[in-house]
Protein backbone atom coordinates (compact mmCIF):
# COMPACT_ATOMS: atom_id res chain seq x y z
CA UNK A 1 0.00 0.00 0.00
CA UNK A 2 1.49 3.52 -0.77
CA UNK A 3 -0.32 6.92 0.92
CA UNK A 4 0.57 9.99 0.14
CA UNK A 5 -0.06 13.53 1.55
CA UNK A 6 0.46 17.29 1.15
CA UNK A 7 0.50 19.49 3.60
CA UNK A 8 0.18 23.02 3.42
CA UNK A 9 3.58 24.41 3.58
CA UNK A 10 4.28 22.32 0.19
CA UNK A 11 6.03 19.67 2.18
CA UNK A 12 5.08 16.06 0.61
CA UNK A 13 4.75 12.72 2.45
CA UNK A 14 5.00 9.40 0.50
CA UNK A 15 4.46 6.04 2.77
CA UNK A 16 5.25 3.06 1.43
CA UNK A 17 3.88 0.04 3.45
CA UNK A 18 5.22 -3.22 3.78
CA UNK A 19 3.79 -5.71 6.03
CA UNK A 20 5.64 -8.68 7.16
CA UNK A 21 8.76 -6.94 8.06
CA UNK A 22 9.93 -5.67 11.39
CA UNK A 23 11.79 -2.33 10.25
CA UNK A 24 11.30 1.28 8.53
CA UNK A 25 13.17 3.32 6.89
CA UNK A 26 12.65 6.97 6.78
CA UNK A 27 13.98 9.47 4.67
CA UNK A 28 14.14 13.50 4.09
CA UNK A 29 15.01 14.35 0.41
CA UNK A 30 15.89 17.71 -0.45
CA UNK A 31 15.61 18.72 -4.07
CA UNK A 32 19.43 20.31 -4.00
CA UNK A 33 22.50 18.76 -4.81
CA UNK A 34 25.73 20.05 -6.81
CA UNK A 35 24.42 20.54 -10.09
CA UNK A 36 22.16 23.60 -8.40
CA UNK A 37 25.13 25.57 -7.28
CA UNK A 38 26.93 28.33 -8.45
CA UNK A 39 31.00 28.46 -8.82
CA UNK A 40 31.13 29.89 -5.20
CA UNK A 41 28.64 27.92 -3.69
CA UNK A 42 30.34 24.37 -4.96
CA UNK A 43 30.75 21.95 -2.47
CA UNK A 44 27.85 23.50 0.00
CA UNK A 45 25.62 21.14 -0.30
CA UNK A 46 27.35 18.03 0.73
CA UNK A 47 29.19 20.42 3.68
CA UNK A 48 25.97 21.31 4.92
CA UNK A 49 24.50 17.51 5.25
CA UNK A 50 28.03 17.18 7.05
CA UNK A 51 27.09 19.91 9.34
CA UNK A 52 23.63 18.59 9.82
CA UNK A 53 24.91 16.20 12.52
CA UNK A 54 27.37 18.98 14.49
CA UNK A 55 24.56 19.81 17.31
CA UNK A 56 21.56 21.24 17.79
CA UNK A 57 19.82 23.34 20.61
CA UNK A 58 18.29 19.92 22.23
CA UNK A 59 21.48 17.37 21.28
CA UNK A 60 25.43 17.68 20.57
CA UNK A 61 26.53 15.80 18.36
CA UNK A 62 27.61 13.00 20.23
CA UNK A 63 24.01 12.92 21.58
CA UNK A 64 22.97 12.52 18.22
CA UNK A 65 24.32 9.37 17.46
CA UNK A 66 23.86 8.39 20.67
CA UNK A 67 20.64 8.76 20.99
CA UNK A 68 19.95 6.71 17.97
CA UNK A 69 22.68 4.27 18.79
CA UNK A 70 20.63 3.48 21.93
CA UNK A 71 17.14 2.78 19.72
CA UNK A 72 19.37 0.60 17.78
CA UNK A 73 18.95 2.69 14.68
CA UNK A 74 21.18 3.66 12.09
CA UNK A 75 21.40 7.10 10.70
CA UNK A 76 23.38 8.63 7.76
CA UNK A 77 23.30 10.56 4.95
CA UNK A 78 24.30 11.81 1.38
CA UNK A 79 24.64 14.27 -1.25
CA UNK A 80 24.56 13.85 -5.34
CA UNK A 81 24.11 15.98 -8.13
CA UNK A 82 20.54 16.66 -7.40
CA UNK A 83 19.48 15.15 -4.40
CA UNK A 84 20.45 15.46 -0.38
CA UNK A 85 19.15 13.06 2.02
CA UNK A 86 19.28 12.72 5.48
CA UNK A 87 17.91 8.90 6.25
CA UNK A 88 17.10 6.49 9.30
CA UNK A 89 16.64 2.88 9.56
CA UNK A 90 15.07 1.30 12.62
CA UNK A 91 12.88 -1.44 14.18
CA UNK A 92 9.18 -0.57 13.48
CA UNK A 93 8.92 -0.03 17.59
CA UNK A 94 11.59 2.52 17.53
CA UNK A 95 9.94 4.86 13.99
CA UNK A 96 8.94 7.44 16.09
CA UNK A 97 11.76 7.87 18.16
CA UNK A 98 14.04 7.36 14.96
CA UNK A 99 12.21 10.06 13.74
CA UNK A 100 11.89 12.82 15.97
CA UNK A 101 16.11 12.56 16.00
CA UNK A 102 16.14 12.87 12.20
CA UNK A 103 14.05 15.62 12.30
CA UNK A 104 15.41 17.35 15.12
CA UNK A 105 18.91 17.69 13.36
CA UNK A 106 17.07 18.66 10.25
CA UNK A 107 15.47 21.32 11.40
CA UNK A 108 17.56 22.87 14.57
CA UNK A 109 21.58 21.95 13.48
CA UNK A 110 22.95 25.23 14.59
CA UNK A 111 26.24 24.95 12.88
CA UNK A 112 28.68 25.95 15.61
CA UNK A 113 31.87 27.81 14.53
CA UNK A 114 34.17 25.50 16.09
CA UNK A 115 32.71 21.96 15.07
CA UNK A 116 32.95 23.68 11.34
CA UNK A 117 36.29 24.42 11.77
CA UNK A 118 36.88 20.39 12.58
CA UNK A 119 34.37 19.36 9.24
CA UNK A 120 36.04 21.53 6.82
CA UNK A 121 39.62 19.36 7.56
CA UNK A 122 37.12 16.46 7.59
CA UNK A 123 35.62 16.98 3.75
CA UNK A 124 39.08 17.96 2.76
CA UNK A 125 40.57 14.85 3.83
CA UNK A 126 37.35 13.40 1.79
CA UNK A 127 38.62 15.56 -1.16
CA UNK A 128 42.26 13.90 -0.59
CA UNK A 129 41.10 10.61 -1.13
CA UNK A 130 39.07 11.25 -3.92
CA UNK A 131 42.78 12.71 -5.50
CA UNK A 132 43.64 9.07 -4.21
CA UNK A 133 40.77 7.21 -5.76
CA UNK A 134 41.17 6.92 -9.43
CA UNK A 135 38.27 5.66 -10.51
CA UNK A 136 36.56 8.55 -8.80
CA UNK A 137 38.62 11.04 -10.01
CA UNK A 138 37.97 9.50 -13.22
CA UNK A 139 34.27 9.90 -13.34
CA UNK A 140 34.92 13.69 -11.87
CA UNK A 141 37.42 14.19 -14.82
CA UNK A 142 34.55 12.70 -17.24
CA UNK A 143 31.83 14.85 -15.87
CA UNK A 144 33.74 17.96 -16.96
CA UNK A 145 34.58 16.86 -19.89
CA UNK A 146 30.76 15.84 -20.88
CA UNK A 147 29.01 19.02 -19.06
CA UNK A 148 31.13 21.45 -18.92
CA UNK A 149 32.44 22.78 -15.64
CA UNK A 150 28.74 24.17 -14.47
CA UNK A 151 25.58 22.17 -13.73
CA UNK A 152 25.86 18.77 -13.81
CA UNK A 153 29.69 19.22 -14.76
CA UNK A 154 30.21 20.52 -11.03
CA UNK A 155 31.55 17.75 -8.62
CA UNK A 156 29.66 16.99 -5.35
CA UNK A 157 32.70 17.51 -2.73
CA UNK A 158 33.39 21.28 -4.42
CA UNK A 159 36.90 22.75 -4.51
CA UNK A 160 39.05 22.77 -1.72
CA UNK A 161 39.02 26.40 -1.54
CA UNK A 162 35.40 26.91 -1.48
CA UNK A 163 35.15 24.69 1.35
CA UNK A 164 37.87 26.03 3.38
CA UNK A 165 36.01 29.54 2.80
CA UNK A 166 32.50 28.41 3.82
CA UNK A 167 30.94 30.72 6.38
CA UNK A 168 27.60 29.69 8.70
CA UNK A 169 26.04 32.91 7.54
CA UNK A 170 26.90 30.61 3.79
CA UNK A 171 25.12 27.99 5.11
CA UNK A 172 22.51 29.41 6.34
CA UNK A 173 21.58 31.50 3.09
CA UNK A 174 21.68 28.44 1.13
CA UNK A 175 19.57 26.56 3.22
CA UNK A 176 17.31 29.22 2.83
CA UNK A 177 16.82 29.15 -0.47
CA UNK A 178 16.67 25.60 -1.36
CA UNK A 179 15.23 24.02 1.86
CA UNK A 180 11.92 25.17 1.51
CA UNK A 181 9.02 22.39 2.21
CA UNK A 182 7.97 22.41 -1.59
CA UNK A 183 11.49 21.02 -2.42
CA UNK A 184 11.44 18.38 0.20
CA UNK A 185 9.63 14.94 0.41
CA UNK A 186 9.22 12.70 3.62
CA UNK A 187 9.37 9.26 2.52
CA UNK A 188 8.70 6.18 4.63
CA UNK A 189 9.09 2.46 3.86
CA UNK A 190 8.42 -0.82 6.18
CA UNK A 191 6.12 -1.94 8.61
CA UNK A 192 4.63 1.65 9.56
CA UNK A 193 0.99 2.45 9.83
CA UNK A 194 0.42 5.31 7.06
CA UNK A 195 -1.81 7.79 9.83
CA UNK A 196 1.19 7.52 12.26
CA UNK A 197 4.01 8.52 10.07
CA UNK A 198 1.47 11.40 8.91
CA UNK A 199 1.60 12.65 12.22
CA UNK A 200 4.99 12.15 13.03
CA UNK A 201 5.43 14.40 9.99
CA UNK A 202 2.56 16.95 11.42
CA UNK A 203 4.32 17.59 14.69
CA UNK A 204 7.66 17.37 14.26
CA UNK A 205 8.10 18.86 10.50
CA UNK A 206 5.07 20.64 8.93
CA UNK A 207 4.20 22.63 12.56
CA UNK A 208 7.42 23.59 12.83
CA UNK A 209 9.72 24.52 9.41
CA UNK A 210 9.88 27.69 7.95
CA UNK A 211 6.99 28.48 5.65
CA UNK A 212 9.00 29.59 2.71
CA UNK A 213 9.31 29.97 -1.17
CA UNK A 214 11.99 27.74 -2.90
CA UNK A 215 14.96 29.84 -5.06
CA UNK A 216 14.14 28.24 -8.69
CA UNK A 217 17.17 27.12 -10.50
CA UNK A 218 17.75 26.10 -13.61
CA UNK A 219 21.25 23.97 -14.30
CA UNK A 220 23.08 25.13 -17.69
CA UNK A 221 23.45 22.38 -19.95
CA UNK A 222 25.97 21.91 -22.65
CA UNK A 223 27.66 19.19 -24.21
CA UNK A 224 31.89 20.81 -25.08
CA UNK A 225 32.72 17.10 -26.40
CA UNK A 226 35.78 17.50 -24.75
CA UNK A 227 38.64 14.78 -23.96
CA UNK A 228 40.11 15.43 -20.87
CA UNK A 229 42.70 13.71 -18.54
CA UNK A 230 44.74 13.63 -15.42
CA UNK A 231 48.29 12.41 -15.22
CA UNK A 232 48.88 10.31 -12.34
CA UNK A 233 51.78 7.99 -11.09
CA UNK A 234 49.35 5.19 -10.54
CA UNK A 235 49.82 1.21 -11.69
CA UNK A 236 46.44 1.52 -14.36
CA UNK A 237 45.07 3.92 -16.96
CA UNK A 238 41.08 4.54 -15.23
CA UNK A 239 38.77 5.74 -18.43
CA UNK A 240 35.41 6.61 -19.60
CA UNK A 241 33.26 7.75 -22.41
CA UNK A 242 30.37 9.69 -21.85
CA UNK A 243 26.88 9.91 -24.50
CA UNK A 244 23.98 11.72 -24.29
CA UNK A 245 21.29 9.51 -22.76
CA UNK A 246 17.29 9.91 -21.46
CA UNK A 247 15.94 11.63 -18.51
CA UNK A 248 14.38 10.90 -15.69
CA UNK A 249 10.97 10.87 -17.29
CA UNK A 250 11.73 9.83 -20.57
CA UNK A 251 9.38 7.11 -22.03
CA UNK A 252 12.07 5.57 -24.00
CA UNK A 253 14.46 5.06 -20.29
CA UNK A 254 13.66 1.60 -19.90
CA UNK A 255 14.74 0.60 -23.72
CA UNK A 256 17.98 2.45 -22.56
CA UNK A 257 18.45 0.81 -19.69
CA UNK A 258 18.10 -2.43 -21.81
CA UNK A 259 20.48 -1.21 -23.90
CA UNK A 260 22.76 -0.18 -21.67
CA UNK A 261 22.20 -3.88 -19.88
CA UNK A 262 23.63 -5.84 -22.83
CA UNK A 263 26.53 -3.40 -23.59
CA UNK A 264 28.30 -3.08 -20.09
CA UNK A 265 25.32 -3.87 -17.91
CA UNK A 266 26.74 -7.30 -16.85
CA UNK A 267 29.31 -10.40 -16.83
CA UNK A 268 27.19 -11.70 -20.02
CA UNK A 269 27.26 -7.97 -21.08
CA UNK A 270 29.01 -7.41 -24.64
CA UNK A 271 32.13 -4.89 -23.04
CA UNK A 272 32.55 -7.23 -20.41
CA UNK A 273 32.76 -10.72 -22.39
CA UNK A 274 35.39 -8.56 -25.17
CA UNK A 275 37.46 -6.66 -23.31
CA UNK A 276 38.11 -8.80 -20.13
CA UNK A 277 37.06 -12.54 -21.18
CA UNK A 278 38.48 -12.26 -24.30
CA UNK A 279 41.11 -9.59 -24.56
CA UNK A 280 42.50 -9.80 -21.17
CA UNK A 281 43.09 -6.52 -21.64
CA UNK A 282 40.33 -4.93 -18.22
CA UNK A 283 39.25 -6.60 -14.20
CA UNK A 284 36.58 -3.83 -14.05
CA UNK A 285 34.96 -2.89 -17.53
CA UNK A 286 31.14 -1.96 -17.47
CA UNK A 287 28.38 0.93 -18.45
CA UNK A 288 25.69 2.55 -17.06
CA UNK A 289 23.00 5.48 -17.39
CA UNK A 290 22.54 8.77 -15.40
CA UNK A 291 19.28 9.79 -15.58
CA UNK A 292 18.69 12.95 -14.21
CA UNK A 293 15.95 15.52 -14.36
CA UNK A 294 16.99 17.69 -17.24
CA UNK A 295 19.49 15.24 -19.31
CA UNK A 296 21.36 11.86 -18.62
CA UNK A 297 24.42 10.03 -19.81
CA UNK A 298 25.54 6.39 -21.09
CA UNK A 299 28.86 6.27 -19.43
CA UNK A 300 31.24 3.36 -20.08
CA UNK A 301 34.63 2.66 -17.59
CA UNK A 302 37.49 0.31 -17.84
CA UNK A 303 41.11 -0.07 -15.60
CA UNK A 304 43.39 -1.43 -17.99
CA UNK A 305 47.15 -1.04 -18.15
CA UNK A 306 49.02 2.00 -19.26
CA UNK A 307 50.37 -0.40 -22.46
CA UNK A 308 47.04 -1.45 -22.85
CA UNK A 309 45.27 1.45 -23.02
CA UNK A 310 44.98 2.31 -26.18
CA UNK A 311 43.91 -1.10 -27.41
CA UNK A 312 41.71 -1.19 -24.45
CA UNK A 313 39.95 2.07 -25.48
CA UNK A 314 39.84 1.21 -29.40
CA UNK A 315 37.98 -2.09 -27.96
CA UNK A 316 35.31 -0.44 -26.46
CA UNK A 317 35.03 1.93 -29.07
CA UNK A 318 34.73 -1.33 -31.35
CA UNK A 319 32.06 -2.49 -29.45
CA UNK A 320 29.61 0.49 -29.58
CA UNK A 321 30.27 0.61 -33.46
CA UNK A 322 28.72 -3.60 -33.29
CA UNK A 323 25.68 -1.76 -31.26
CA UNK A 324 25.57 0.81 -33.33
CA UNK A 325 25.70 -0.93 -36.93
CA UNK A 326 23.40 -4.63 -35.34
CA UNK A 327 21.91 -3.77 -32.71
CA UNK A 328 20.73 -6.69 -30.25
CA UNK A 329 19.63 -9.91 -30.79
CA UNK A 330 16.36 -11.68 -29.41
CA UNK A 331 18.21 -13.66 -26.66
CA UNK A 332 20.03 -10.59 -25.49
CA UNK A 333 16.65 -8.54 -25.58
CA UNK A 334 14.61 -11.59 -23.34
CA UNK A 335 18.24 -11.89 -21.05
CA UNK A 336 17.69 -7.83 -20.71
CA UNK A 337 14.32 -7.66 -20.15
CA UNK A 338 14.57 -10.36 -17.10
CA UNK A 339 17.70 -8.48 -15.66
CA UNK A 340 15.51 -4.94 -15.40
CA UNK A 341 12.40 -6.88 -14.19
CA UNK A 342 13.83 -8.78 -11.95
CA UNK A 343 16.16 -5.86 -10.48
CA UNK A 344 13.37 -3.94 -10.00
CA UNK A 345 11.31 -6.21 -8.00
CA UNK A 346 14.27 -7.54 -5.47
CA UNK A 347 14.50 -3.73 -4.85
CA UNK A 348 10.88 -4.41 -3.57
CA UNK A 349 12.41 -6.23 -0.62
CA UNK A 350 14.93 -3.59 0.55
CA UNK A 351 13.62 -0.69 2.68
CA UNK A 352 16.19 1.67 2.14
CA UNK A 353 15.93 0.78 -2.15
CA UNK A 354 12.02 1.50 -1.73
CA UNK A 355 12.34 4.84 0.42
CA UNK A 356 14.64 6.35 -2.19
CA UNK A 357 12.60 5.05 -5.14
CA UNK A 358 9.07 7.00 -4.18
CA UNK A 359 10.59 9.36 -2.40
CA UNK A 360 12.62 10.85 -5.33
CA UNK A 361 10.10 9.50 -7.81
CA UNK A 362 7.04 12.19 -6.12
CA UNK A 363 10.37 14.96 -5.42
CA UNK A 364 10.96 14.87 -8.78
CA UNK A 365 7.42 14.05 -10.72
CA UNK A 366 5.06 14.92 -8.12
CA UNK A 367 3.68 11.61 -8.39
CA UNK A 368 3.47 8.72 -6.65
CA UNK A 369 5.50 5.20 -8.13
CA UNK A 370 3.78 2.79 -10.35
CA UNK A 371 5.30 -0.29 -9.94
CA UNK A 372 3.19 -2.80 -11.79
CA UNK A 373 3.24 0.06 -14.55
CA UNK A 374 7.03 -0.41 -14.72
CA UNK A 375 7.19 -3.77 -14.67
CA UNK A 376 4.68 -4.00 -17.70
CA UNK A 377 6.62 -1.49 -19.09
CA UNK A 378 9.78 -3.56 -19.30
CA UNK A 379 7.93 -6.68 -19.89
CA UNK A 380 6.74 -5.36 -23.63
CA UNK A 381 10.08 -3.77 -24.49
CA UNK A 382 11.01 -4.81 -28.01
CA UNK A 383 14.49 -4.73 -30.32
CA UNK A 384 12.68 -1.71 -32.06
CA UNK A 385 12.48 0.03 -28.79
CA UNK A 386 16.39 -0.72 -28.21
CA UNK A 387 17.05 0.34 -31.36
CA UNK A 388 15.67 3.79 -31.03
CA UNK A 389 17.21 3.93 -27.75
CA UNK A 390 20.99 3.18 -29.61
CA UNK A 391 19.67 5.82 -32.14
CA UNK A 392 19.37 8.33 -29.88
CA UNK A 393 22.06 7.88 -27.00
CA UNK A 394 24.97 7.37 -29.44
CA UNK A 395 25.46 10.18 -31.21
CA UNK A 396 29.59 10.89 -31.48
CA UNK A 397 29.16 14.74 -31.85
CA UNK A 398 28.58 15.63 -28.13
CA UNK A 399 30.34 11.94 -27.07
CA UNK A 400 33.13 12.84 -23.87
CA UNK A 401 35.90 11.09 -22.96
CA UNK A 402 37.34 11.31 -19.47
CA UNK A 403 40.72 9.94 -18.31
CA UNK A 404 43.54 9.38 -15.36
CA UNK A 405 46.72 7.76 -15.12
CA UNK A 406 50.20 7.67 -16.40
CA UNK A 407 49.27 9.66 -19.85
CA UNK A 408 50.69 12.08 -21.56
CA UNK A 409 47.88 13.22 -23.83
CA UNK A 410 43.83 12.61 -23.73
CA UNK A 411 42.52 9.94 -25.85
CA UNK A 412 41.38 10.84 -29.33
CA UNK A 413 37.85 11.33 -30.11
CA UNK A 414 37.38 11.24 -33.64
Amino acid sequence: MTYYKKFDSGLRLIVKKIEGLWSVSTGIIVGTGSTFETDGENGISHFIEHMMFKGTDKRTAFEISDAMDRIGAQVNAFTSKEITCYYSKSTSDHAGEAFEILSDFFLNSVFPEDEMEREKGVVLEEISMTEDTPDDLCFDVLAQAFYGNRGYGRSILGPAKNVSSFTRENLLEYIQKRYAPENIVISFAGNIDEKYAEELVETYIESKIPKRKREDRKPEIFYPSQSLFKKKDIEQVHFALAFPSFRRDDKMLDAGNLMNYVLGGGMSSRLFQKVREQLGLAYSVYSYISAYTECGSLIVYAGVNPQSAEKAFAAVRGEISRLCKDGITEEELVRGREQLRSSLILGQESTASQMLVYGKHLLFTDEIFDFDARVSAIDTLTRDDVARAIDVSFREEKMAAGAVGKLDKPFLLH
